[in-house]
This record gives structure tokens, sequence and C-alpha cells, in this order.
């Protein structure tokens, strides 16, 4: 039989002899596969006990992007009254598509969800350190008993900076998920996975919160500042046309009937009338930019509108015990298998060529 195995040429009856000497040879050794089966099972079902469940908080919500094409006709229609509004708008795609699901894995974002609290006593941090068991894996390297995270940011030692950062990428990398369903659609889900159901529940709502927070304070910070100026304008100048119009009724007031011969006795009266036509003028204008720019600003916000949050109790991943068997029987009866496959091929074309 060896002669056939180390022949060069292979005929279609030796593939049969091959075939059924290796079917019997694999007959051969039912007790080894049995016993390598068997190991499987135990080591599968132990797996299935001592592996904890993954829990998946997800939330998926809309990003409304600005659609600036009614302001632009709005810009045209102002213009022809004399009203610009280049400077009033802003069509920043700042965080538009992709942009926002990198910054929901930024450093800035994580670090600002752990230092969150999770409960009343303790931070998102702490919680993570705890069930993760950091305080053993890195006790020689930090000693978590002399660090307090409740402290201001600008207080953190460079220790606690570090601790912060590896957190943070050891959750973007095995905890965190954001990702569009459809590349077509403006829908976006954020998953944290986590084997603690109230960690993971707790970090996703507290990053969305965060992020969307971020997102409407710096798209809409632009109009806002804008809006701001706009409005102290406003008052100030209807503050000035007041105190005009209060001058040229108080200036009336001490020449009710004068004489249309003496001219100089209207001067004071005409000037006060003057400033009063002016600031009018300057008043409204400014108070069309002013209504422009509410519209504006109204048209940025909200900027993410929430689908689906996540709610007890959470999806979760496990290995349960019978596929946790059937799978550990599987996977170590093929290792077995190639095992005495490749034993079996050293003796036929080593060993015998030893002898």
């Amino acid at each position: 039989m060896a002669e056939h195995i180390i022949d060069d040429k292979i005929t279609l009856k030796e593939v049969v002899q091959r075939f059924r000497y290796w079917i019997g040879f694999f007959i051969g050794e039912w007790k080894f596969l049995i016993l390598a089966g068997s190991i499987g099972l135990i080591l599968g079902a132990l797996t299935s006990f001592l592996k904890k469940p993954v829990y998946h908080a997800e939330t998926t919500f809309v990003l409304e992007e600005s659609d600036m094409s009614s302001l632009g006709q709005m810009s045209g229609l102002a213009s022809l009254i004399g009203v610009n509004l280049g400077s009033i708008g802003s069509t920043s795609g700042l965080f538009q598509g992709d942009n926002i699901m990198e910054l929901y894995k930024s450093d800035n974002m994580l670090s600002k969800t752990l230092l969150s609290p999770f409960d009343v006593n303790s931070l998102l941090i702490d919680r993570y350190i705890q069930f993760q068991e950091l305080d053993k894996k890195w006790k020689r390297k930090v000693d978590f008993s002399k660090l307090d995270f409740s402290l201001p940011r600008e207080s953190f030692s460079v220790t606690q900076d570090s601790v912060i950062k590896e957190v943070s990428k050891l959750i973007r990398e095995k905890h965190l998920a954001v990702e569009k369903p459809n590349r077509k659609l403006s829908i976006i889900q954020v998953n944290v996975s986590s084997k603690d159901e109230p960690f993971a529940k707790v970090f996703n709502e507290t990053l969305v919160e965060n992020v969307n927070t971020f997102y409407f304070e710096t798209k809409t910070k632009k109009t806002a500042e804008n809006l701001a100026i706009l409005q102290s304008q406003a008052d100030s100048v209807r503050n000035l046309l007041d105190e005009s119009i209060l001058a040229y009724a108080s200036t009336t007031d001490r020449v009710p009937n004068p004489n249309p011969i003496l001219q100089t006795a209207t001067v004071e009266a005409r000037k006060r009338q003057v400033d009063v036509t002016a600031s009018s003028a300057v008043y409204a204008e400014i108070v069309k930019n002013l209504e422009i720019a509410k519209v504006n600003h109204r048209n940025n916000s909200p900027l993410i509108q929430i689908i689906d949050t996540p709610r007890f109790p959470l999806k979760r991943t496990e290995i349960r015990l019978l596929k946790g068997m059937v799978f550990g029987a599987l996977i170590v009866g093929i290792l077995a298998l190639f095992y005495i496959y490749v034993r079996q091929l050293y003796r036929l074309h080593v060993a015998e060529k030893k002898e």
C-alpha cells in the first residue's frame, strides 16, 4: 500500500484504493476520535457555562441634514428689498454623512461619557473598571485605589488621563459599533455591547445625549451668534429710537405754537425729527434681518430625531449549552482527524524511507 501512496502516477483505481484505505484507517481510530469528541463536548459545555452573555444596547436615529434651499429662495426675495443674507446663513456640512459617525468614536465624546454618572454613587468608568476587573489586570501599572475620577478634568493626573484614554480605546475597539444599515438612508445605529447589562444601556444613552448636545451646539453656533448680535443691535436701536421720539416730543412741547416768521424756533424740533426718521429706518432694516435670522436658526434644529432607544431586557448573545457542546465536539473532532491524518502521512512518507 505504501508503494501506491508514494507513486507519482495516479490512476482511478489507485484513487479508489486510497479512499478506501483512509476510510478504513479513520474507522480503525474510532476510539481516539470518540475520545476527542467527548473532550470537545466537555469543553463546549464548560465554555457555555463560563462565558458570560453579551448584552447589546442599540439606539437608532435619523440624521436631519439642513435643507438650505428655502433660505436660498428667501435670500433672493430679500435681495430685492436690499437685505443681504450671505452673512446670516451657513451651509456647512460639518456633521453630515459619515462625519457624525466618527464623532461617536472620538476620544472627547467617549471620555466625556465615561466621566458621566452611572448612578448616585459612581461614574460609568468606575462601573467599567469593576466588571472588567481592570484593577486586577492592571494592578502592576495602576493603583486604582488612589484614583478619583469624580474630580474636575482639569485636576486629573497623567495616570488618570492615561486610564481614560486606554478605556476609551477598549470601548471603541471592542464595545462600540456605529454604522448605517443602508448607505442610501440617513438612519444611523449606535450599538454598545457589554457583559454588564446596565452599563450597556446607560453608556449608550449617555453617549447619544452627549453627541446630540455637541452636534446641536456646534451646528447652530454661527446662526445663534448672528441671532444674538442682531437682537442686541435691534434692542440698542430701539432704545435710541425711543429716546429720539421722547426728545422730539419734548422739543415740540417747549414751543407749542412757533412763530412762522422765526425759523430758528423750529430748528431743534426738525433735528429731533430727522433723528426719529433715521432711527426708524435703521430699526426697520435690522428687524428684517433679525426675523430672517430667526427662521434660519429654527431651520437648523432639531438635528437628530431618535427612532429607537435601548430598553430592558436588552438583546443578548450567548453560547447555549447544546450549541456549545456540538461546536466543541466538531472543532476538537476536526483537529483530531487532522492530527491522525498528518501523523499517518509522516509514517508513510518519512518513517518508511528511513527504514
